[in-house]
């Protein structure tokens, strides 16, 4: 049985920066890597320090359209982390279509292996849709997942996610799917 840790959820700060670029390259490293993120480990370690410079600021407790959280463990160690889009109605969708309402888009989960089972996902995610539900007009939360990444999709249902009906192909490979999920204000 995996250990349960007590876990500081906060948002990152941005001069944390080298701790989210840190962060974000073990997640690539990640065997689930492929079928989670839309980045690759190579590409995101060629970013220049300006842009997680850049990425921990837009991140940052005073980020009003995005929020960086991270659950630190024992000793400061950043157990994983997940980031808040605020996505407006009307905008464009990162999938080619049109956003239909204000709502929160939950991207970048990772919690790093030797975490995972111990309370860290539950206490992101109890932080990320927290402050999505605090800001007014918000009752959508929606995330994706990949098809072939049941661990997420049994976290996700578990914590009160549903499947909208909608898919997209995977960028690269479109014979893959990735799941829209979405979790509605109670």
């Amino acid at each position: 049985m995996e250990q349960e840790y007590e876990y500081v959820v906060r948002a990152v700060r941005a001069e944390e920066w080298p701790q989210v670029r840190e962060l974000r390259l073990a997640a690539l490293r990640d065997p689930a890597a492929p079928v989670a993120f839309l980045d690759t480990y190579e590409d995101a370690a060629a970013k220049p320090d300006w842009f997680w410079q850049r990425r921990a600021a837009s991140g940052s407790a005073h980020g009003l359209r995005a929020r960086q959280f991270v659950a630190e463990g024992p000793h400061g160690v950043w157990a994983g982390s997940v980031t808040v889009l605020i996505e407006e109605a009307g905008s464009d969708d990162v999938h080619g279509g049109v956003i239909e309402q204000r709502q929160a888009h939950l991207v970048g989960v990772f919690v790093r292996p030797e975490h995972r089972g111990s309370g860290a996902a539950d206490a992101l995610f109890e932080a990320a849709v927290g402050w999505a539900w605090s800001l007014e007009g918000l009752d959508r939360v929606r995330l994706y997942v990949h098809e072939a990444n049941p661990r997420a999709q049994a976290f996700y249902r578990r914590f009160g996610f549903v499947r909208s009906g909608g898919a997209v192909p995977v960028p690269g490979d479109p014979s893959s799917r990735e799941f829209e999920l979405v979790l509605k204000r109670p």
